[in-house]
């Protein structure tokens, strides 16, 4: 078991159950370019590795009072509370997202008496650094296989493209 879910548990005591998404559940699809013309709209897939963990999420949710999303507080950890919100059928704009900046007693329970909404913001922020990586990597990649090395991978190219564009 993921020892901060022991520990929140242990923090927030038996009325509440935690559990781990272990990161991005959806994404966009390996072989394709996921974006759809002419608005370039992510189309996400669940990932492989997270259809187990997805299943059980959404039986514990099915079964709760509430569910209170806790992930991360940077914009990666927001488009991942943004996923687990659709995939749960969580209404996004209602307060079910709490942000915690450390795991101590006194701060979960701090944040979990005030929740929020998940700060659309940042999960477009997210979004549009993922849609540039993809925009730019999965064409760019291709070429690095010929004249580098096979399956190396453009990665990161979000500052190089916005320096291109400006």
């Amino acid at each position: 078991m993921n020892p901060n879910v022991e520990k929140l548990e242990a923090l927030l005591g038996v009325d509440f159950r935690v559990l781990a998404s272990f990161g991005h559940i959806r994404d966009l699809p390996e072989k394709e370019m996921g974006l759809e013309p002419p608005t370039f709209a992510p189309k996400y897939v669940e990932t492989e590795r997270a259809k187990r963990t997805i299943k059980e999420l959404k039986t514990a949710a099915g079964a709760s009072d509430r569910v209170i999303l806790a992930t991360d507080p940077d914009r990666e950890g927001e488009a991942i509370a943004w996923h687990l919100a659709h995939l749960l059928s969580i209404d996004p704009a209602a307060r079910c997202r709490v942000r915690m900046y450390e795991i101590t007693a006194k701060a979960v329970r701090e944040a979990v008496s005030k929740p929020e909404t998940i700060d659309q913001n940042r999960v477009d922020a997210q979004q549009a650094r993922r849609i540039l990586d993809r925009l730019v990597g999965y064409k760019l990649s291709p070429l690095l296989w010929k004249k580098v090395r096979s399956r190396l991978t453009a990665g990161r190219v979000q500052s190089v493209a916005l320096r291109l564009i400006a």
